[in-house]
């Protein structure tokens, strides 16, 4: 253990008026000094995430100092612009709307993805939505293996388990849709010699959701540090809309919607938070339980994922490879 002589939910509490100090002046220092930016561009998604890196942002620089940026696609929810949007207005923040399906379309994103769900579901076609879908990791089942979820117009779902070769090339082509996004913001921040703000709080950065050179890219992270449920405590002292507060988490990226506990995440992010910070801090299995609600032996089967998702997101974040350092 590390210092904590007993665990409890209460440890993931903030002082977030501290905090948001805290932050607001690391991007006042990274912005103006370090990076020698004028200002901040935040893609804004309408959720928890994006909306409280925005209004951190204007917190530390000024609400004319940060532009937001809605981008939404084919499949994106209506949601997501109207919330955005609201936040947008709340901070009384300049916001630009970049519709990115026509880059998608040209860079063939639909198309491959199909192909690859007809892979396996023959019967799919454009007409039809879809998702990718994990088994939950307490249904003790071992090795997990997404499937793809269909829904045709008539409102039938199927559902079938994807090969390797048909999963990667539904990841491959879903993430177009980052990194084209993030294209997109590194051209406002270009033009206006701004810095672009990074979104991940620390349970995407430490286990790996996010797309490399997509939303992994940026100039600041600041909220990679904070757990989601810190997130959430930010966003009620800096008075996020109440309707984006209470949005339950989601990728935005298939047209099904789709949670981001099954499509990634062993748990809910409250459950999973206890479980990343219990596993960091040493803490027994059985004290986690306790906490969780869940059984000793399913706080295990957690830590193993947050292991083997650690592994797996080496990767990620990797610089380029060198054969050797470059130095003056």
């Amino acid at each position: 253990m590390k210092g904590y002589m007993s665990f409890s939910a209460d440890q993931l509490k903030l002082d977030s008026c501290r905090e948001a100090e805290r932050i607001s002046g690391a991007i006042r220092e990274q912005v103006f000094k370090q990076l020698r930016r004028k200002g901040v561009v935040v893609g804004l998604s309408g959720g928890i995430d994006s909306s409280v890196v925005a209004a951190l942002s204007v917190l530390a620089l000024g609400a004319d100092r940060v532009l937001g940026l809605f981008m939404p696609e084919t499949d994106s929810s209506d949601d997501s612009l109207r919330l955005g949007q609201l936040l947008a207005d709340s901070l009384g923040i300049k916001a630009i709307t970049e519709n990115i399906s026509p880059i998608l379309q040209g860079a063939g994103c639909y198309r491959r993805r199909d192909e690859a769900i007809k892979a396996v579901i023959p019967q799919y076609n454009e007409s039809f939505k879809s998702k990718i879908v994990l088994p939950s990791i307490l249904d003790g089942t071992g090795y997990r293996i997404f499937s793809v979820v269909v829904e045709a117009p008539d409102g039938t779902q199927t559902k079938a388990r994807l090969s390797a070769e048909s999963y990667l090339g539904v990841v491959a082509a879903t993430n177009f849709k980052q990194r084209v996004r993030k294209m997109m913001e590194y051209y406002h921040a270009d033009r206006l010699n701004y810095a672009v703000a990074g979104t991940p709080n620390r349970l995407e950065y430490d286990q790996g959701f996010f797309v490399k050179h997509g939303d992994g890219a940026a100039d600041f992270k600041p909220i990679a540090h904070l757990y989601k449920t810190q997130v959430y405590q930010l966003a009620a002292y800096l008075n996020v809309p109440l309707e984006i507060q209470q949005r339950p988490p989601t990728t935005d990226t298939y047209s099904l919607q789709q949670s981001q506990e099954e499509f990634y995440f062993s748990l809910p992010y409250n459950k999973m938070d206890l479980c990343l910070f219990g596993k960091n801090q040493g803490i027994p299995s059985d004290e986690i339980a306790q906490v969780t609600g869940l059984t000793s032996e399913q706080v295990d089967l957690v830590s193993r994922d947050i292991d083997a998702k650690r592994r797996a997101s080496e990767y990620l974040h990797l610089p380029p490879l060198l054969v050797e350092p470059v130095k003056p």
